[in-house]
């Protein structure tokens, strides 16, 4: 019998069969795909390797930071550059995200970069959140409700709608606030208001950014996983797809038609069950990264890029990041070029990766990213600047159809929502309580 049967070899399913195996389990990881890292992969665009999907991660926990130190790569932690990004808000006008905010939310309502975005009218309905009772708001179902008792719609829909969409690709109508902003509630009932709350957060947090980098990209967190597999002898079989997840068994199928049944003392998936999955359309997310040799976007006209409001004008990308502003080392290694990575939303049915897109005003993907880039940065970016381009798609998570059976133990997107941070924190706590049991 083995101890530990991993089911998905994305980050999460990674750190918890490291941490097991390096713990004295006995791992195997089962994936179905021929490769290990999930979307945290590269690809090559106009001679430059990039990051597939995720190029940061979240310092509000120190558990990828930790992670990269336990992996060799503490030095090439790095931070973005200090310049930040924009908004663009539903009726196109840009401004730079204000500074003392989380997720939108501002903590200072009377701030000149909040008054930039929203006018005088809602920030002053915003600052009411000071003389309203610190209950109200604070049993809301949602973050969009929260903001909107606390706030006002101005507010929520121009400034937390679109940082939200580019952070966690939802309405905060539709996120539970103890899930995306931990603490934000006690910090509310404590501080006497939703900004101060804010504020008191943003105190606690770890300074410096709110996001960080690797230098070479974040793949590189992949590259030495995977060596560990070898290192502390998990058992990786790529190519096994799981037919069923059970609490102590897994079984499993090979691309050659082989079945078996993997019997265990603890089993983790991050994953859906595949005997117990609703088959619901999940939405996904489209990336196009293009290479640009366009000289007038040296002055880094939006900072670090741009996030959208759903409903902006003339615009279907739902952010932009520019990344060789954004990372310096990037810049560095574009030698004067850049690299452009727009997102859209999308139902995509299939998980295409890395697919090359050709640099053809005819193809419409190539000619909606150059022109949603143009008018999101205000700079021309005509198709003959463009000297590489490549598309990602994947599915978010789909937790209605994860369904695990009792006893099984969810990691992953499913289990911890998107973000680096998360996921890995998750990962390695579910690795722990196994070990201790």
């Amino acid at each position: 019998m083995t101890d530990v049967v991993v089911v998905g070899g994305g980050v999460a399913g990674l750190v918890a069969a490291r941490d097991l195996a390096k713990g004295g389990a006995h791992v195997v990881l089962v994936e179905g795909s021929d490769v290990l890292g999930g979307m945290v992969r590269r690809h090559s665009v106009a001679g430059l390797d990039l990051d597939m999907a995720a190029d940061s991660f979240a310092t509000r926990n120190d558990a990828v930071g930790r992670l990269a130190i336990e992996l060799g790569l503490g030095n090439e932690i790095t931070a973005p550059d200090p310049r930040g990004a924009w908004l663009m808000t539903r009726d196109g006008r840009t401004s730079p995200i204000p500074e003392t905010g989380l997720l939108g939310i501002p903590g200072s309502p009377m701030a000149a970069d909040v008054l930039a975005v929203v006018g005088q009218k809602a920030a002053l309905r915003a600052q009411m959140d000071s003389l309203l009772p610190s209950p109200v708001g604070a049993k809301a179902a949602s973050l969009g409700e929260l903001v909107r008792k606390r706030m006002g719609d101005r507010v929520l829909d121009d400034l937390v709608v679109p940082i939200v969409a580019g952070v966690h690709s939802t309405h905060p109508d539709d996120l539970d606030p103890d899930r995306v902003a931990p603490g934000l509630r006690a910090a509310l009932l404590r501080e006497g208001s939703l900004a101060r709350a804010v504020l008191a957060l943003r105190a606690r947090a770890t300074a410096g950014s709110a996001v960080q980098g690797i230098r070479g990209g974040i793949v590189r967190l992949v590259d030495e996983l995977v060596a560990d597999m070898e290192t502390y002898r998990v058992d990786v079989r790529l190519r096994t797809r799981a037919t069923a997840i059970e609490e102590h068994a897994v079984e499993v199928r090979t691309e050659d038609g082989e079945t078996e049944r993997l019997v265990a003392e603890h089993v983790l998936a991050s994953t859906a069950d595949p005997a117990r999955a609703t088959g619901a359309e999940r939405s996904g997310i489209e990336l196009v990264t293009l290479v640009v040799d366009q000289r007038e976007l040296d002055a880094a006209p939006r900072g670090t890029g741009m996030l959208v409001h759903p409903d902006a004008p003339s615009v279907r990308a739902k952010a932009i990041t520019h990344a060789t502003v954004k990372w310096p080392w990037l810049a560095e290694a574009a030698a004067g070029r850049h690299v452009l990575r727009l997102s859209y939303a999308t139902a995509a049915d299939a998980v295409e990766t890395g697919r090359s897109l050709p640099v053809d005003p005819r193809d419409p993907v190539g000619t909606r990213a150059a022109q949603d880039a143009a008018a999101l940065l205000g700079v021309r970016i005509p198709v003959s600047a463009v000297v590489g381009a490549a598309r990602v798609r994947w599915h978010g998570p789909d937790t209605t159809a994860t369904g695990l059976a009792d006893g099984v133990v969810g990691i992953g997107e499913a289990s911890s929502g998107r973000g680096l941070a998360g996921i890995v924190q998750a990962a390695r706590t579910a690795a722990v309580h196994i070990l201790d049991s």
